[in-house]
Parts: structure tokens; sequence; C-alpha cells
């Protein structure tokens, strides 16, 4: 792990920071307000597993992403994952944070008993394929989509 990353699950007080970061994601996006921030981030939270994680480099916010646990019928009730919402600060990439974030992310999918985790990109530049695959992440199936929003460009 990088040195000096902290990872922990985003409270509210961290809520201006995984804003700020989600904002390099999709920089397009309408911004929410905070109050709408806090409301999300209050129901996200109460779903048993689920967590979005934030990794510190002192007191600055330099990685993210959100893991959402989801009940299941099949599998013996095993629930799956889902990862999401995976950016780091731009300043900050190429240093293994993103990897430590969503390393923390998977270690928490399995302490709860999930079967498998699932991650999608739109991304089609090779080094972000290789980023996910060098953390075990594998292009297995097909995955498809309806979108509501159109997505991001590049």
């Amino acid at each position: 792990m990088p040195n000096k990353l902290t990872i922990r699950s985003a409270g509210q007080d961290d809520l201006p920071s995984v804003l700020q970061l989600y904002g390099q994601l999709n920089p397009g996006d309408k911004t929410i307000s905070p109050a709408d921030g806090a409301r999300i981030l209050q129901k996200f939270s109460s779903y048993p597993g689920s967590a979005i994680y934030i990794g510190f480099r002192g007191d600055e916010a330099v990685s993210t992403c959100a893991l959402v646990v989801v009940p299941n019928l099949t599998r013996g009730g095993a629930p799956y994952a889902l990862i999401e919402n995976v950016v780091t600060e731009a300043r900050h990439r190429k240093r293994g944070y993103g990897k430590a974030v969503i390393a923390q992310a998977i270690s928490a999918a399995w302490k709860h008993n999930c079967y498998k985790i699932m991650l999608l990109t739109g991304s089609k530049d090779p080094a972000t394929l290789t980023f996910y695959g060098d953390i075990g992440f594998e292009q297995s199936k097909v995955g498809f989509q309806i979108r509501h929003i159109a997505p991001r460009k590049g």
C-alpha cells in the first residue's frame, strides 16, 4: 500500500472531498447541493456492507470508490457487489492510491460474503483496462446497459 495513505468509509464530513473527486470523474455533470449530497450519502450508508471508500494522503483526499453490496436470492443467498465511481485526483495518479482504495472495497465485499464483485468501465484506454486487470478483475462477461444520462466522453 502506498506510503501515508489512510483509507476509510466516507462520512458526512468527507462529503466535500468526495464531491470534489467526483467532479474530476464527470466534469460536465450538474453538481449537487450539500444538502442533497448529505441526504444521498445517508441513504447510501443505510445499505448493509455498502460504503464510499476514500483515501487520504495527509489531509488531502486523493482517491475514492463506491462499493454497493446487493442482496441476492441465488448462490445460496450470497450477496454480490458492485464497485463504481472510481477516481483518483489527477495530480496523484500512478502512485497506487486507486488500487489501494479498490483493495479496501474488495476486502469489505469478501467480509460481507459476496460471491462476486463486478466493476464496469466505459473507458477503452489500455492503461485503464490494465489498471483493473492488475488488481485482479478480468474481462469475462458481456455487459449491457440502458442509460438515462449520456455517458461521459473520454
